[in-house]
């Protein structure tokens, strides 16, 4: 893993989030966990992604505060 665990590339990719190296859009892991599914269930569903880049984007994903949203 090259640090970079997300890419978006719009040529590539049309715009959409990616993990690095597998091109496995992120979004295909949030609708794992959505559904119900474990990491593992991911993981063995998409095996060029490692369990690292998947820990990894969900700590950066839980860093990240929502701004306050006022009425």
């Amino acid at each position: 893993m090259d640090g970079i665990i997300v890419r978006v590339d719009p040529p590539t990719t049309g715009g959409s989030p990616v993990f690095s190296g597998p091109r496995v859009p992120v979004q295909t892991l949030l609708d794992y966990l959505e559904a119900g599914d474990s990491i593992e269930e991911f993981l063995a569903g998409y095996p060029s992604v490692s369990r690292e880049q998947v820990i990894a984007f969900l700590q950066q994903a839980g860093d990240c505060q929502p701004e306050t949203v006022q009425r």
